[in-house]
């Protein structure tokens, strides 16, 4: 028998409890042991919880579940920096196996965890903490380790992509898109985390490390959330042949240069990733042997993560069986550098609300051309009023040139105002 001390009862904490409990049988087949929930640390005792819950099994404080020398497997499922962070270390250093769907803790802290528990010889498994139920990270560690990854393409926040869908599907703008996600509970009463685009930049971090062999300062990643886009962005995209999404790219170059960050993309609709639609998120790899791999399916949710965590629990129980020591290695590949967003090339969309008068376009296509960037289509919108819209795609363009031709137009006295500008992947 091996026995869990679990942390946290929320959402996918339920979801484990309720799989481990009503799977018992199945999961005893599989591995050849039963796995048993030793202890259960709940913030309030009280609380009305969706599962009935054996009483007996809630623990008073973190010590009681460390100090148990029968658990075996700590589950983190408390979310958050703190005090997650610490009870991970603390159960490392009392020589337990870690599983935890925690994304913030592993893109940020992840190094020093991963030592800690190849220190201890100990087993961390954190397959949960991107895209849910999409077993992205056990793809990554195990069934494409013969190929060089080159590049990594992620939508990675269902909330967002259910937003964007909804504002291309039925013209919803982004403040009714955004109300209609919390209502169906697709999105917090706070939804800051997930539309400034964070959510997906710790999720890319992680993915990153284990595709490029390199940890990544999450803090030093451009990231831009979904705030500014418009239902005019949606429909300029749709006239164009794109869908707007909130992609997170990974990519790493034939120098060693690695190219990693969040922001709106305007994907063609050729592309497959433009297929993906509603609360569903998708992982697309390229790896030099295999070509594209595309993994898709629910990203979040309770049994979609807590799926991924029991398959977790499930692969540390297997190497407690059979005494399979810890394969946390540390390793670096040296040389590898996070390119600076200046220096990334992209096509741009531009949105711009002009004076409607002769020679105005003259001078828009003059503050482009002085600072290198070329204009690859326009479509200007006519209507009866002395100031009218202008969109804009150029050609693919560092990202420098492009913000000196912005900082151009903005002293143009007939550019009336800067809307909004959206990279173009090119795939």
């Amino acid at each position: 028998m091996v026995k869990v001390g679990l942390l946290g009862l929320g959402t996918v904490g339920s979801g484990v409890y309720n799989i481990i409990i009503n799977k018992r049988d199945e999961t005893s087949r599989k591995l050849g042991e039963e796995i048993k929930i030793q202890k259960i640390l709940v913030k309030n005792v009280e609380k009305r919880r969706k599962y009935e819950i054996d009483k007996s099994l809630i623990a008073k404080n973190f010590e009681e579940i460390i100090n148990d020398p029968e658990i075996q497997i700590v589950v983190e499922l408390i979310g958050g920096e703190t005090p997650a962070y610490d009870y991970i270390k603390r159960a490392i250093q009392n020589h337990k196996n870690i599983v935890t769907a925690n994304k913030l803790v592993i893109a940020k802290h992840g190094k020093e965890i991963l030592k800690l528990a190849q220190d201890y010889n100990v087993k961390i498994y954190y397959e949960g903490s991107v895209a849910g139920g999409i077993p992205v990270i056990k793809t990554l560690r195990e069934a494409l380790v013969a190929n060089t990854i080159d590049r990594v393409y992620g939508i990675l926040n269902g909330t967002t992509n259910y937003i964007l869908t909804q504002m291309s599907e039925k013209n919803m703008g982004f403040e009714e898109a955004l109300k209609e996600a919390q209502k169906l509970g697709y999105a917090e009463s706070d939804p800051y985390f997930d539309i400034s685009g964070l959510d997906s930049a710790y999720k890319i971090s992680i993915l990153s490390h284990l595709a490029y062999e390199t940890f990544i300062d999450v803090d030093s990643l451009y990231v831009e959330g979904i705030d500014k886009i418009s239902k005019e962005d949606i429909g300029i995209a749709d006239e164009l042949g794109y869908v707007i999404k909130l992609l997170a790219i990974g990519k790493r170059y034939s120098n060693d240069s690695l190219d990693i960050r969040v922001h709106p993309t305007f994907v063609p609709k050729t592309h497959p990733l433009s297929k993906i639609s509603g609360v569903y998120n998708v992982v697309q790899i390229h790896g030099d042997a295999v070509g594209d791999v595309m993994l898709y399916g629910q990203g979040a949710g309770e049994m979609p993560t807590a799926s991924a965590v029991v398959a977790d629990i499930v692969e540390v129980a297997k190497s407690i069986k059979y005494q399979i020591k810890s394969d946390n290695f540390i390793h670096e590949v040296n040389g590898q550098n996070l390119m600076n967003i200046d220096e990334i090339e992209n096509s741009f969309y531009i949105r711009l609300r002009v004076n409607d008068k002769p020679g105005v376009f003259a001078k828009i296509a003059t503050a482009f051309g002085d600072n290198k960037v070329s204009i690859a289509s326009v479509i200007q919108k006519h209507r009866l009023t002395p100031v009218v819209p202008i969109f804009l795609l150029t050609h693919p363009v560092a990202e420098r040139y492009m913000k000196k031709a912005v900082e151009t137009l903005k002293t143009l006295e007939d550019v009336i105002e800067i809307n909004n500008i959206i990279r173009v992947e090119g795939f």
